[in-house]
């Protein structure tokens, strides 16, 4: 479950005024916000979406030139033969 950043530090507020130790009570609750806290203050709290390195089925442009290279050169071909062509040359 996702929490707004106010509710993060009204969390963190709850365990830093818990009987127990900081560190004991985020190891029961289970949330890293505590050091995120710490280290960047409330605004460190905003969630943040990551970014992926790359994309998972992303063409590499070197491979999408060869295959548009291939494709109009063999305009005559069909997407699926292409296709076969284009796997027989490892492109």
């Amino acid at each position: 479950m996702r929490y707004p950043a106010s509710e993060k530090l009204e969390i963190i507020r709850l365990v830093e005024e818990s009987a127990l130790p900081v560190r004991r009570t985020l190891e029961k609750v289970g949330y890293r916000w505590y050091d995120l806290y710490q280290a960047g203050g409330p605004e460190a709290l905003d969630d943040r979406h990551p970014k992926p390195d790359r994309v998972w089925n992303r063409i590499p442009d070197d491979v999408r030139e060869r295959i548009i290279k291939l494709a109009l050169e063999e305009s005559a071909l069909s997407p699926r033969e292409l296709q076969a062509r284009a796997r027989r040359y490892r492109y």
